[in-house]
């Protein structure tokens, strides 16, 4: 039966004028949903965490969010050390933090390279796309047992479907900011989704993207058997936008966040801000991040609420390191990353930096 559908949808291309080299059929979501399911217990703790984001969002939670991981997952046993050490720090900051892991499985490329786990997992050019959705939606599942809350990048649409049940905050990255369809699917997204602003720093294709989404669209998508099917959704009411510079340009300073929450008066949305202190805040230099972290906590403890999140690119060990046979364990293959003992010693100085500000507005009502 296999190879007829293979033939048919190969066939197909003449028809629908498609210019195919190979054509085969893949899983349905509905199929590799049964096959890779969710406890009632990682169900029950992916929905409290999209709450608990919402409430952030919202500024009904006075936490501040935190997104930190590696630019992309490529090695599961180091995904989940780092989840490991991530929950573990995780416990100790969560009266002020709301940590969620960065568990980027598709990487949009400028150019070319490597385009991440479900797109080529096995790293070596042989794009099996089968392997990737199923050890992708394995990792997840694994860190939702974990406790440990995941945040994701859109880049093709069509793997929406098949993951993200099992995702707490979305984003669409800059690349994609001004694309139609993924601001139509985003609308229909029970998660939070951030919108960054463009490669060259322009924030209003974010504010758009924000404006966009949070409105109902019709649209044809896929439905859980993998048919096309009409989509109508809701509007997500749970957008914001991501800072993360442009150009060679930073955003992050009190000047530009000003600017970001005006624009955002023109959305439905509040003026809710998640400043990427990686890309090009950091000038691209990963070792900036650090720099750019602490002026944003510096703002958000001086009364700028508009902040309401942060995200870092961190992994086991920091730098990057070029695609080879002999891989290092725990650095990582796209953008260059602060190494834990960093990581932790910026979130542990942020909790502090923000504990002591809770405690003397509460001495001084």
């Amino acid at each position: 039966m296999a190879f007829y559908i293979t033939h048919f949808l190969f066939t197909m291309h003449e028809h629908l004028d498609l210019n195919l080299s190979h054509c085969e059929p893949i899983a349905t979501p509905q199929e590799l949903i049964s096959r890779f399911p969710q406890t009632g217990e990682q169900k029950e703790f992916i929905s409290s965490t999209r709450k608990a984001v919402k409430d952030i969002l919202d500024g009904k939670d006075s936490r501040l969010l935190i997104i930190v991981g590696p630019c992309s997952i490529h090695d599961i046993t180091a995904a989940k050390e780092y989840a490991t050490k991530l929950h573990a720090l995780s416990k100790k900051l969560e009266d002020q933090f709301l940590i969620l892991m960065r568990v980027y499985l598709e990487k949009p490329r400028t150019s070319i390279g490597w385009k991440g786990l479900v797109y080529d997992p096995l790293i070596n050019n042989t794009h099996d796309m089968h392997t990737g959705l199923e050890t992708s939606r394995q990792l997840l599942l694994d860190l939702a047992a974990l406790k440990v809350p995941v945040a994701c990048e859109f880049l093709d649409v069509g793997t929406m479907y098949y993951l993200n049940d099992l995702i707490s905050w979305g984003c669409i990255g800059a690349r994609t900011t001004t694309s139609q369809i993924h601001r139509q699917v985003a609308s229909g997204l029970t998660m939070p989704i951030g919108f960054k602003n463009n490669t060259d720093g322009n924030i209003n294709v974010a504010v758009d993207g924000v404006k966009v989404a949070s409105m109902p669209h019709t649209f044809i998508g896929m439905d859980a058997q993998g048919k096309a099917a009409l989509l109508r959704t809701k509007g997500n009411s749970h957008c914001h936008i991501v800072l993360r510079g442009g150009d060679n340009c930073t955003n992050y300073d009190p000047h530009s966040l000003s600017q970001a929450v005006e624009a955002l008066k023109a959305t439905p949305q509040r003026p809710q801000l998640l400043i990427d202190c990686s890309h090009d805040n950091s000038n691209r230099e990963y070792t900036q991040q650090s720099l750019v972290f602490q002026s944003v906590i510096t703002q958000f403890v001086e009364g700028n609420k508009a902040i309401r999140g942060i995200l870092l690119e961190g992994n086991l060990h920091e730098g990057r390191q070029a695609l080879s046979s002999d891989l290092r364990y725990g650095v990582s293959i796209t953008d260059s990353c602060l190494d834990w003992e960093t990581t932790q010693k910026l979130l542990v100085w942020a909790h502090e930096k923000c504990k002591q500000e809770c405690t003397q507005a509460l001495a001084y009502p």
